[in-house]
């Protein structure tokens, strides 16, 4: 693998990130538009998985039953990312975003014992900012928000499950990237699907009305432009980075999440939020600065 292919990588996973950073103002419309609850994530994935499958025809042999690599990715990717949007249903969105972005530590540990790959001091040096600019913009000034509550565990668990699916995709060397991104929104479509239809039995949520579908025109208009664009960086990355060092270029989502909210939403930002978007930014981008200087530094030859 050349080193432009890793540079792609890394711009795709810190847009990706940067992207989901939003993701809240369309599910948030989507809701209000008589979405209730898990409806909201299943339509926000449905539109792009529509507009990806012409995208993977050509590729339609990944999805053969015996592509077991194949199916488990999609599956893990698709149960994460719905495991994480629900708990913002249940628990602190505040919350929920620090539990999940411990991702980087798992993804580095699983690297290492399944592919041997080293955690240099580079990578432990950027977990430490990362955490560090969660906590300052969460102010978790009274210690690190351990699990509490269902939403908590979700948004837990979403981080683990979602590291072990970014290390399925990068040892999967034979799946097309149109075909994992297809995967991708069809299993968050189904899983949150079955999760709104379990909560419907319960009489939870109301059921699903199809018939408002088609007022979300301007959704599809999203979809096509950003989210579906961003579902193919996302699993484009996760195909060729280490699953920590994706993690820590989707922290990104963070930065622009707290930067959005604060022009869209109200929410505060001051000298805390500016220093938690600093290091975040600073943990994300360190190693790709650090290996550019290291090549910079070596003399040529002749």
């Amino acid at each position: 693998m050349n080193l432009t292919q890793q540079s792609l990588a890394r711009i795709a996973g810190l847009l990706s990130g940067a992207v989901y950073g939003i993701y809240w103002l369309p599910l948030r419309n989507i809701e209000s538009a008589g979405f209730e609850g898990p409806w909201a994530t299943f339509v926000f994935n449905l539109f792009p998985a529509i507009i990806a499958i012409p995208f993977a025809l050509s590729h339609i042999r990944d999805f053969a039953p015996r592509r077991f690599r194949f199916h488990l990715g999609g599956v893990l990717i698709g149960f994460a990312i719905v495991l994480y949007a629900t708990s913002f249903l249940y628990t602190e969105v505040v919350r929920t975003q620090l539990l999940f972005y411990v991702m980087p530590l798992w993804g580095f540990l699983l690297a290492r014992f399944v592919l041997g790959d080293p955690i240099t001091p580079v990578r432990w040096l950027s977990i430490a900012i990362g955490i560090a600019g969660l906590l300052v913009i969460l102010e978790a000034d009274s210690g690190f928000p351990w699990p509490r509550n269902i939403g908590d565990w979700m948004a837990l668990v979403a981080g683990v499950i979602w590291a072990c699916g970014s290390l399925t995709l990068m040892t999967d060397k034979d799946s097309h990237v149109n075909s994992y991104c297809l995967a991708f929104f069809i299993w968050g479509a189904v899983f949150s699907f079955a999760i709104g239809s379990a909560l419907v039995s319960f009489d939870t949520i109301a059921p699903l009305q199809f018939d408002r579908l088609l007022s979300l025109w301007w959704y599809a208009l999203i979809a096509l432009f950003v989210v579906a664009p961003a579902g193919w960086a996302t699993v484009y990355a996760a195909q060729i980075l280490n699953p920590g060092l994706l993690g820590l270029l989707f922290m990104a989502e963070i930065s622009v999440a707290t930067i959005t909210a604060s022009v869209l939403a109200g929410e505060p930002f001051g000298l805390r939020e500016l220093l938690g978007v600093v290091l975040i930014t600073m943990a994300g981008v360190l190693e790709p600065l650090t290996e550019l200087r290291q090549r910079q530094s070596v003399p040529k030859e002749g």
